[in-house]
């Protein structure tokens, strides 16, 4: 794995970033908009992957990373179960849905295997 300095060159900030996006986006649309008892809790679990991936990153040990990456995952499943409420009460189409989990997924994936990494290799990858 080549050294990261910031988080914000972490492949897994940067999918996090496009779905916070998304998610601040389709939210901000149509009965969607106005119930703000789900739109917030959206918006929040989607900060919050980025917010433990970049307070992780800047722990500077491992244990600490793993933890908060761990948290973000958490997040992210959060998001995509949140996400099924919102196409069941047809805030958001098949489309929007489909487009949603599957940057969800792919964030929990990358946090999967960015955990697996840091646990076989035991390094600091903004150090190494």
């Amino acid at each position: 794995m080549p050294t990261v300095n910031k988080f914000e060159d972490l492949e897994i900030f940067q999918t996090a970033r496009a779905l916070t996006r998304l998610i601040y986006t389709v939210t901000d649309a149509g009965a969607f908009a106005k119930d703000y008892g789900l739109r917030d809790q959206m918006r929040r679990a989607a900060v919050s992957i980025m917010s433990n991936i970049a307070e992780g990153f800047e722990s500077r040990t491992n244990a600490l990373f793993i933890e908060f990456l761990g948290r973000a995952r958490g997040s992210a499943g959060e998001l995509r179960a949140q996400s099924y409420i919102a196409l069941d009460i047809e805030y958001i189409d098949q489309n929007q849905f489909e487009e949603m989990t599957a940057l969800a997924e792919k964030c929990a994936r990358q946090i999967s295997g960015l955990i697996a990494y840091l646990k076989e290799h035991k390094l600091n990858p903004r150090n190494s």
